[in-house]
């Protein structure tokens, strides 16, 4: 865009003005990045929330550390017997271990909230079908009871080697089954028959 005397190639300036524009007003774009922006920042809040949480844990066991440390040294200097000093290194070597397994314990954790995260987001997707396949059912059982109403035909949907079904005369509340080989009959004969029947 820019040559080495600072000329400015406006041409280039303008086409890369014109794509930034279109990309801008795209809303699928920006509702996408949004989106994208709004996952993140709820990324970033759980894990500064267990960071704060991790390093507050850090800090007590570093000050519990460092006052075992302090104490040895107090031992030290006044001269204390060798069981003594033996048993403060065993106490901090346990306090160690103990931080050890609490930090093995934190990323189980982590893990197993990772999953539940994870199970979730497919949860919601079978939510999310099951809503469809429901919505998809009410919609198909609506449209038979459209056409057993306006042909008084409820056809049977399960067998689809054979056309058969039902005849409803309401006046008279009588149900009748037909039923139509296609093997036998031309698809002409078919259509004439259920042209009677309604």
């Amino acid at each position: 865009m820019v040559d080495g005397s600072r000329d400015v190639d406006v041409e280039k300036l303008i086409s890369f003005s014109k794509d930034l524009v279109q990309f801008l007003k795209d809303d699928k774009d920006v509702g996408f990045l949004k989106q994208c922006l709004e996952q993140s920042n709820a990324v970033q809040l759980q894990c500064l929330s267990e960071y704060q949480t991790l390093q507050t844990s850090i800090q007590d066991y570093e000050a519990k550390i460092n006052m075992c440390k302090q104490r040895i040294a107090e031992a030290q200097s006044e001269a204390a017997g060798d069981a003594e000093i033996d048993t403060m290194q065993k106490e901090l070597e346990q306090k160690l271990q103990r931080e050890q397994l609490l930090r093995e314990e934190l990323r189980v954790i982590t893990d197993e909230i990772d999953d539940l995260d994870h199970q979730r987001a497919s949860i919601e997707e079978q939510m999310q079908s099951l809503e469809k396949l429901e919505r998809d059912q009410l919609r198909a059982e609506m449209k038979l009871s459209l056409y057993a109403s306006v042909t008084s035909i409820i056809p049977d949907l399960y067998d689809e080697s054979k056309i058969s079904g039902h005849i409803v005369e309401r006046d008279n509340k009588v149900l009748e089954y037909f039923e139509l080989d296609p093997s036998e009959l031309t698809a002409f004969d078919i259509s004439n028959s259920i042209w009677k029947m309604i």
